[in-house]
């Protein structure tokens, strides 16, 4: 989704290119549900790159899915598509697309590099990514949007994605995933401090 709740790498980079993309789009049967599993298998082929061994071109395909990712919300505000089930769609693929990235680092981390117990880190890994996620509805739920969008925090999915696309392109998967995971749990614990100062706690 565009808007108040993009991270500074869809501000400022992803949407100088999906935006244009989108605009194009508009004039094909293309639809945004179309896009967002395009997005999924362009991060699924990532992370099938990595367990082979191709890190610099499944580094630029993970970008390519952020910025892929992006489209869809653009091309459904551009065909007036927008549904509240595009956006579930989007969200669940989103889920989806990011446990196959870092499976595909922790392969990668595996069979080349030395950190300890990849498994591990992409499981840790993960469990923090999909916390991000879940703290921004529930925020959105309890708080609103501009509630979510004041307490994005430093591990949004588009920084993820990108940092996750440099250690990949950098043969660097396993301090990529560590650095992120660090920086996911940060920002899930920061939001929930910041949301507990406004005074109003969280139902549930």
């Amino acid at each position: 989704m565009a808007g108040s709740l993009d991270g500074p790498v869809s501000r400022h980079l992803n949407r100088r290119i999906s935006v244009p993309v989108a605009s194009a789009l508009a004039h094909t049967p293309a639809t945004p549900n179309q896009v967002s599993v395009l997005a999924l298998l362009i991060a699924a082929g990532a992370a099938a790159l990595l367990a082979i061994g191709r890190n610099i071109e499944a580094g630029v395909l993970i970008q390519v899915s952020s910025v892929v990712d992006g489209v869809d919300g653009d091309l459904a505000r551009a065909k007036s598509l927008a549904t509240r089930f595009g956006g579930v769609f989007d969200a669940v693929l989103d889920r989806y697309a990011d446990a196959a990235i870092v499976a595909g680092m922790a392969a990668y981390a595996y069979g080349h590099e030395s950190g300890p117990v990849p498994a591990l880190v992409g499981m840790v890994a993960i469990t923090g990514f999909l916390l991000v996620s879940y703290s921004r509805a529930r925020l959105e739920t309890e708080g609103g949007v501009d509630v979510a969008a004041g307490l994005l925090g430093i591990a949004s999915r588009d920084v993820r994605l990108l940092v996750l696309a440099a250690g990949a392109a950098l043969g660097q998967c396993w301090w990529a995933l560590t650095i992120m995971a660090a920086l996911s749990y940060a920002t899930v614990a920061w939001r929930l401090w910041a949301y507990r100062r406004t005074g109003s706690v969280p139902r549930g």
